[in-house]
């Protein structure tokens, strides 16, 4: 038998994170499974941007590219009502025009379905990342989503998740739903009221707190031998001899073998000088904790209002919004107030105005909804990010294929689609 000719592609010893959320985390700790020397650095520390205040969801059958048919005139509507789900602050900012222009190129059928098969291959190993990471010792509760609750004002909104459903399933992607009596999901969540005339059960789901993930995850590289630096700001990842130097505004702060680039919205900031052109623009969510009286026991969607309630223990998790506005703006306590009025008439038993944990963070959505997984122009540089609404539910995938990618020099199926030179 002949054998194998060898791989070429240079292991490297020491690789640099710079981002400490999930994905660049993920990484990290991937990374140290094969025998790589990691220090990882965020500006302020583990989990504290996208990551933090994220609804905890873990669901790979609903991850899908962002821009999708009919978007444009939910978009246009939106401009007009602050209140909205999605929100698009009616100001002149030129580059949000022409991010949202090629935005719009990608909301046809075509281009969706195509985005749709190429998560797939991803999403189908989302959960297995996760079982890997608690096998390796990340000690925090990963929670079976059962049940998880969706929640309709009307069956008109039940038959479009149904058909929405069916089109992810012909595409590949199936999504297991069991519409049931909306009695049924009073059941199992007391806190929605007699509003809710429609709802199903979706299945094969888990969920988690961000905080607590993201801390145990980077205990966790930390326990390995990893290291991590908090409150470091990198305002450069470059190549020099063969390694990869970061410095920051005093000088180096640190060189590796290679480096990834895991910064979220922040992420073309550093990219961009090594060839990533695909345009990302902050899509802004908002989220707070409130109490409620009868705490649901898994996770509840209001797919016609876009909002997302997760148990947390003592406290709930409400979150939603889309809010195309500058990446550090600060928080804009009209939409907490326009998500709060979205699902007061569907819940009861909790006090919507006595809210804690108010926050906004920047997700970073790509033009054309994928995200940015591998290689960049420059051998040794790497990025990881573009997840939209979807980094916790992948940063583990991305963080395993990635770490295989930098290691072996090859380009796993599942990622081929994110090349971040496209």
């Amino acid at each position: 038998m002949t054998p194998e000719p060898r791989s070429t592609h240079p292991h490297p010893r020491s690789a640099a994170v710079v981002g400490a959320g999930m994905a660049g985390l993920s990484t990290a700790w991937f990374l140290q499974e094969r025998g790589v020397r990691v220090s990882v650095f965020d500006q302020a520390w583990p989990g504290a941007g996208a990551s933090w205040g994220n609804a905890g969801w873990i669901t790979p059958t609903l991850t899908t590219p962002l821009p999708e048919p009919g978007l444009v005139p939910r978009a246009v509507r939106g401009m007009l009502r602050p209140g909205s789900p999605l929100f698009i602050p009616p100001t002149v900012d030129p580059a949000l025009a022409a991010f949202l222009a090629r935005f719009a190129r990608n909301t046809t059928a075509a281009r969706w379905s195509a985005g749709v098969r190429a998560f797939a291959r991803i999403n189908r190993l989302a959960l297995g990342a996760y079982d890997v990471l608690t096998a390796g010792g990340v000690d925090c509760p990963l929670r079976e989503a059962e049940p998880f609750v969706l929640a309709f004002a009307d069956t008109g909104g039940l038959r479009d998740e149904i058909a929405a459903a069916d089109r992810l399933a012909a595409l590949g992607q199936p999504v297991d739903i069991e519409p049931v009596p909306a009695d049924r999901a009073r059941a199992l969540a007391p806190m929605l009221t007699g509003r809710v005339h429609a709802a199903a059960l979706l299945h094969g789901q888990r969920f988690l707190d961000p905080p607590a993930y993201v801390a145990a995850l980077a205990r966790a590289v930390r326990d390995r031998g990893g290291t991590i630096h908090d409150d470091v700001h990198v305002a450069s990842v470059r190549e020099l001899g063969g390694r990869v130097e970061l410095t920051g505004t005093d000088g180096a702060i640190g060189s590796a073998d290679a480096a990834v680039i895991a910064t979220g919205a922040a992420l073309p900031a550093l990219a961009r000088h090594h060839g990533v052109r695909l345009r990302m623009r902050a899509g802004r969510g908002y989220s707070f904790a409130v109490a409620p009286d009868d705490p649901p026991v898994g996770p509840v969607y209001f797919p016609g209002a876009a909002v997302v309630c997760t148990p947390l223990g003592q406290r709930m998790r409400i979150a939603g919004m889309m809010e195309f506005r500058r990446h550090g703006a600060p928080l804009d306590p009209r939409r907490i107030d326009a998500i709060a009025a979205a699902v007061r008439p569907l819940l009861r038993g909790v006090d919507l105005d006595d809210r804690a944990d108010e926050w906004v963070g920047s997700r970073p959505c790509t033009v054309d909804g994928l995200p940015l997984i591998g290689r960049t122009r420059t051998p040794q540089v790497y990025v990881a990010g573009g997840h939209a609404m979807e980094g916790m539910t992948l940063g583990p995938a991305t963080g395993r294929l990635l770490a295989e990618s930098i290691v072996t020099g090859t380009v796993p199926a599942a990622i081929a689609p994110f090349d971040p030179l496209r």
